[in-house]
């Protein structure tokens, strides 16, 4: 897992601009050997892709034609540096809205030698063109967690408390893809023509993996462990090679964080961050 780790890590621009980043040489490197590395929170989504292939009687989708709407992350214990994870997966959640269907997927990932809870993922996936599978009047939906709707974030009108701005390479989505990602849609420019874009596009975990690397950063000042829940709603593609500006508001023990691209000036992420404590140098 340590590779993993650290792979992961470069894939979210970890030391991109300065190797030797006194911030962020720990996610891939260390002096005593690579068991001390520490582990950045957003490495949880990893296994949420590890977990992503499900199969619904009577639900056909275009696998081109899926876009990632919603992630959550809970970080139940802080994650070693090497070990072996056990997954479960479930459907938590699913609705027939006419031209599209919405699945929403639950993945508990518990260390498999202690069998102590790591982490807990729910993503929102968008099925363009699968809905419509309602066999009566009243449209399927089904959720797992019917009071606790998800909504949008709402971003402060304010100036943000801190601004971190950081480029992606062009190369991005190629080193992202091998934390096991391999969807041609950030590959294969004919693909992605299909998809509906000019070229391939950035992983929308990559971009939330940046935004969470630039909180930790500039409000945790550079601890990963005060992280407890990660919230993030997909709202446009990236392209590789374009600039990320990661906006953040402090409120309380919640980072509310808005994510734009420089050169197109707009939104392509939003969400949220709980700490579980402040850092004592704000």
């Amino acid at each position: 897992m340590n590779l993993d780790v650290i792979l992961y890590a470069l894939g979210v621009g970890a030391c991109a601009r300065d190797a030797v980043d006194e911030n962020e040489l720990k996610y891939v490197y260390h002096e005593d050997g690579q068991q001390f590395i520490q582990v950045l929170p957003t490495f949880a989504a990893v296994f949420a892709v590890a977990s992503f292939d499900f199969q619904l009687p009577g639900l056909e989708y275009d696998p081109r034609l899926l876009l990632h709407g919603q992630q959550y992350i809970e970080i139940h214990k802080s994650f070693p540096s090497s070990g072996c994870i056990q997954n479960k997966a479930s459907i938590s959640g699913l609705h027939d809205k006419g031209k599209a269907a919405i699945v929403e997927i639950e993945i508990e990932s518990y260390e498999k030698e202690s069998g102590e809870l790591l982490c807990k993922n729910r993503m929102t996936t968008y099925l363009r063109g699968a809905g419509g599978f309602s066999k009566s009047s009243e449209p399927y939906s089904y959720s797992k967690y019917p009071n606790q709707p998800v909504s949008a974030v709402k971003v402060p009108k304010s100036q943000p408390f801190v601004v971190f701005g950081d480029c992606t390479q062009p190369s991005q989505a190629l080193l992202y893809r091998l934390s096991g990602d391999y969807s041609p849609l950030h590959s294969d420019p004919g693909f992605a023509k299909i998809a509906g874009f000019s070229r391939p596009i950035l992983h929308g975990l990559c971009t939330l993996g940046f935004a969470v690397r630039a909180i930790i950063r500039c409000i945790c000042r550079g601890d990963p462990n005060m992280v407890k829940n990660v919230q993030a709603r997909f709202l446009l593609h990236v392209y590789p090679g374009e600039t990320l500006i990661t906006e953040m508001w402090l409120q309380g023990l919640r980072v509310v964080y808005q994510t734009k691209v420089k050169e197109r000036s707009r939104t392509v992420l939003s969400g949220y961050v709980d700490l579980s404590r402040l850092a004592s140098s704000l």
